[in-house]
């Protein structure tokens, strides 16, 4: 099976827990070195957020294991890169 490499997923948070302890609770994951949270959107009792996860053999269900012990949702997966390296969009004329 191909290894996953990057995933970039929508999702929905709780406030609690934090980016924080929610990058860190991903970032223990066999396979992943590296988690980037970014909120865009905040309402009364939730955040919207974009998470990015790096890594040399990432487990999605993983991810979402966790995402969902912490209380989140996986609203879409954005982007996934898989293979022996990691490359990102080239430009095209539709840019």
């Amino acid at each position: 099976m191909a290894r996953i490499r990057r995933l970039v997923l929508d999702t929905l948070k709780p406030y609690e827990p934090s980016i924080i302890e929610m990058a860190a609770s991903l970032s223990e994951l066999d396979g992943v070195n590296a988690v980037n949270i970014s909120i865009y959107e905040i309402d009364r009792k939730v955040e919207n957020a974009k998470i990015t996860i790096e890594g040399d053999n990432i487990s999605p269900a993983g991810v979402l294991a966790i995402i969902q012990e912490l209380g989140g949702a996986v609203h879409s997966v954005d982007e996934v890169v898989a293979g022996k390296m990691i490359i990102d969009d080239a430009a095209t004329l539709q840019d």
